[in-house]
């Protein structure tokens, strides 16, 4: 495998590159005490919460919720296992399904409707959910409304079924020309398919590596392009009115949906008010899905050049936190980069917030 060119290096770079739930138990409270009553029916008490598939057809289901007596889950109409503040069960004996809701369903306080966060397609290693997180204030982000993902021209006529049944209306793709022309996209009947180029088809940043020290730097640059670059801010701030005006089943994608993508998730929830350690590990755990791809690659390389291009598959804090470091440094805070360089006012973040946020 060589990379030389730097349109493919470019390339290289991208390819490394809830729904309101149920309130029970409520109890009958004195008028006096009604708006305390309101609040309390409308908050999350769930401080985590998150639900695994497993390969065996079974699903492992953990929370945490501070002051709750017990905690009722239920799927597909019926409750399958309950808890209580906190709680770590299996589920197992479920049908088959596209995709597996479950309902946290708390004695006091909303509930969460959450699934597991990656969605298991034949031609994809890393579509998954970019909601079903926590945010500062105790609010939780939707989970069924924002997808993420790799490249989708591998896409079989199954999965492409499976996205149309999963709501997919609108494919923001964040690559390249040569990406787009080499690997186009298959995409969801009805489904509507954007261009927004992230890096731009002429762009002098990225020289092929030959260390992996280079090759570490040139993702770092890379991550700082996405946040200052003029077509960088042209990209993002497409896919982001977009997300504006019609969240539902909005999707974006690179290559291998790391580094373009993840960029794309860390805005996103940081606008959301989710904390930077949650947007960090929602990043990192690019390296989780694409464990088994990433390594495939490698073993096929002479060592020499498996070290100077692993540096290109990971996702690593370093790469992320650059990211940020150039919002500080070209913005002075995110606020600014989000009404400066993505074109998002308050009025239409409260808008994405109402959208997007529950409780």
């Amino acid at each position: 495998m060589t990379h030389m060119t730097r349109v493919r290096a470019a390339s290289v770079l991208s390819a490394a590159l809830m729904f309101p739930g149920l309130t029970a138990g409520a109890a009958t409270a004195a008028p006096a005490h009604a708006g305390a009553s309101a609040h309390s029916a409308r908050h999350i008490p769930f401080t985590a919460a998150e639900v695994t598939a497993r390969n065996d057809g079974s699903y492992k289901i953990t929370w945490t919720a501070p002051g709750v007596h017990h905690v009722a889950v239920r799927a597909n109409g019926r409750t399958v296992a309950s808890g209580g503040s906190t709680g770590s069960i299996t589920v197992t004996g479920l049908p088959a399904a596209d995709r597996q809701w479950f309902d946290l369903v708390p004695d006091r306080g909303r509930g969460l409707h959450l699934a597991d966060r990656l969605i298991k397609l034949d031609g994809t290693t890393n579509f998954r959910d970019a909601g079903g997180y926590r945010t500062t204030d105790g609010s939780w982000v939707k989970m069924g409304v924002v997808y993420r993902s790799d490249a989708l021209d591998r896409l079989t006529t199954a999965d492409l079924a499976k996205l149309e049944r999963l709501g997919i209306s609108v494919d923001y793709d964040l690559r390249t020309t040569s990406e787009r022309t080499g690997a186009p996209d298959r995409v969801p009947s009805g489904a509507r398919y954007v261009v927004a180029n992230v890096i731009g088809d002429d762009s002098d940043v990225f020289a092929m590596p030959t260390t992996a020290e280079a090759a570490a730097q040139m993702m770092v640059d890379g991550e700082r392009a996405m946040v200052s670059g003029a077509t960088a801010k042209a990209a993002y701030s497409e896919v982001f009115a977009g997300i504006v005006a019609d969240a539902d089943g909005s999707l974006y994608h690179c290559t291998a949906g790391k580094d373009r993508t993840g960029w794309a998730s860390a805005t996103l929830l940081t606008a959301l008010g989710v904390p930077r350690e949650t947007v960090m590990a929602d990043y990192l755990a690019s390296n989780t899905y694409r464990a088994s791809v990433n390594a495939a690659t490698l073993a096929a390389m002479p060592a020499a050049q498996a070290a100077v291009y692993k540096p290109l598959l990971d996702v690593r804090a370093e790469y992320l936190n650059s990211g940020f470091a150039e919002v500080k440094d070209k913005y002075g805070s995110f606020a600014s980069y989000e009404k400066k360089a993505l074109g998002i006012d308050p009025g239409e973040l409260r808008r994405l917030k109402s959208q997007l946020l529950v409780g």
